[in-house]
């Protein structure tokens, strides 16, 4: 945990050079810079939005992290053939020195340790109105609500810090679950108490965000041992709110198209854009689900199908969508056309060069045709061009970012939707079936449903927690933690057993699994003052 100290000094770092470099029009000018210090650097009232933008700046850093969120579930496997072993995916030998688990709480620590900068000197910043420091107060508490939510559901107690570290301090502890909970529900009633409504800058925190992520908390603690009395239903009411102000887009393909990504859904987004300065390691979620593509006939490397990441739906995955539901055709790419004439004249530019069918086509129908028709039995079964091969996710496209490395930096344009009205809908739905009112809880869902064009009304008795997931499932892959899904209720060993191929093969998952290791980095930082989790 002294990393702890070291980030938020890199923060400070960081705020010194944006103070010096607001300055750059002046550069010729002959100035003396070295007698910059914390207590001076914080005199122009400018410095607290400079403390509030890094806060949303770590965020994004947060929220690009996807492995931990999604690997290793129900419907997100690796994109191997079934045989081998993997540490997250498939729970084998889930090493403690592990990098996703390492980075993912650091990721989510820095974004606490510059939320706690803000809040720690906003005393020492003159010339602020009330209004100003409540509302910037209110946005980095929401943000350190929610690192605080990720870092307790993946690893259980975890430090609570919640000042400003400025002395190299090693002696951290493990707070309980519940008294994380505590804290993370006073941050986001200080937000919802105090940040805007309607905020005039696009991309900021809203009173909705704040509510929506409280309801997620509290449904989420609504299985705990620790659960309040009314937890099920505070969180209902919180989302009718957030539902009522936030109407859903009219279709689903509307909701992804990339000329449409900022409607009246979207409750926050963590925003990229074309400017190189400000894009930073860019969004990465048009590369998710992309499989190796580029040697088949016709193919080649371009912008539009880019690197994928490496992850791969599973089989689970596509057999989730009823004929008359428009999200599939609006994320699944079926049909992918040729890049490039082939040699032998067979497939031209615009031609279908890969295809994967819905219902399987017999050898002699895949025969007839000049391209590669790929059965669903055989998306995990090597073809001489690629191991793994699949319906590829369009909903995430982004053909503005450059063709990037696989391992490099993604550098999407394309605004990353952290929350969305789609969601509170389906935890509204959650939160009353648990609290016994089922009939509410198919009503959110028939809307959901509906705007995806399907027509059949569901009732009271055809809803329970399973078909809840696979509504999440189908409305939410690649949006949201999958993972916290199936901890939350319950349901994570049994459907990783059952949907994920690779994970089943080893069947490796116990309930040591519920939670992830410490990272031994930190536990040795702190001189073994942080204790393991139970059996790593």
């Amino acid at each position: 945990m002294k990393k702890i100290y070291s980030y938020t000094k890199i923060c400070l770092v960081v705020f010194l050079i944006f103070t010096v470099a607001s300055s750059c029009e002046d550069f010729l000018e002959e100035e003396n810079r070295t007698n910059l210090t914390d207590q001076n650097a914080f005199d122009d009232p400018e410095a607290f939005g400079q403390l509030v933008a890094n806060t949303y700046n770590k965020m994004r850093a947060a929220t690009i992290r996807f492995t931990l969120d999604n690997k290793g579930t129900d419907i997100v496997t690796r994109g191997t053939i079934i045989a081998g072993t993997d540490e997250i995916n498939d729970y084998v030998n889930l090493a403690t020195a592990n990098g996703e688990v390492k980075d993912y709480w650091k990721d989510h620590y820095d974004l606490v340790t510059a939320a706690n900068l803000a809040i720690s000197r906003v005393n020492e910043i003159p010339g602020l109105s009330t209004e100003e420091i409540n509302i910037g107060l209110g946005e980095v508490r929401f943000f350190r609500a929610y690192a605080y939510f990720k870092l307790v559901e993946q690893y259980g107690d975890v430090p609570l810090v919640l000042d400003e570290i400025t002395t190299a301090q090693t002696e951290f502890t493990r707070d309980p679950e519940s008294d994380v909970y505590t804290q993370i529900l006073d941050d986001l009633d200080d937000a919802i108490a105090n940040v805007v409504e309607d905020p005039e800058q696009y991309g900021r925190v809203s009173k909705d965000a704040a509510r929506h992520l409280k309801a997620k908390v509290l449904v989420t603690r609504g299985y705990k041992s620790f659960a309040g009395a009314n937890d099920f239903a505070d969180a209902a009411a919180l989302a009718e709110t957030v539902i009522a102000n936030h109407p859903l887009v009219s279709d689903f393909a509307s909701l992804t198209s990339l000329d449409n990504q900022r409607n009246s859904e979207v409750i926050l987004s963590m925003l990229y854009g074309p400017d190189q300065l400000a894009v930073g390691k860019g969004n990465n979620r048009h590369k998710l689900f992309k499989f190796t593509y580029d040697l088949y006939p016709g193919m080649e490397r371009s912008q539009l199908f880019n690197n994928g990441s490496g992850d791969t739906p599973t089989p689970f995955y596509f057999t989730l969508f009823e004929d008359e539901d428009e999200r599939e055709d609006a994320i699944l790419r079926r049909v992918i056309f040729a890049l490039r004439d082939t040699d032998d004249g067979l497939i031209s530019v615009g031609d279908t060069a890969i295809y994967f069918p819905k219902v399987a086509w017999s050898d002699e129908q895949k025969a007839a045709v000049n391209y590669q028709v790929i059965n669903e039995g055989d998306y995990f079964e090597p073809d001489g061009f690629s191991s793994v091969h699949y319906p590829m996710f369009k909903r995430f496209d982004d053909p503005t970012a450059p063709l990037t490395t696989t391992d490099g930096s993604p550098l999407g344009q394309r605004d990353a939707v952290i929350i969305r009205s789609g969601e509170t809908l389906l935890l509204a739905a959650e939160a009353y079936l648990n609290a016994g009112n089922a009939g509410a809880a198919a009503t959110h869902l028939n809307t959901l449903r509906a705007r995806a064009g399907i027509t059949t009304a569901l009732t009271a008795g055809d809803v329970d927690i399973d078909f809840i997931l696979d509504e999440r499932a189908r409305e939410l892959m690649g949006e949201v933690s999958r993972w916290l899904d199936l901890k939350r209720t319950g349901k994570l060993i049994e459907r990783v057993l059952a949907h994920n191929p690779h994970a089943a093969l080893n069947n490796a998952i116990e309930p040591k699994h519920l939670v992830r290791p410490i990272p031994q980095t930190e536990i040795d930082l702190t001189n073994g003052a942080l204790i393991q989790n139970d059996d790593y």
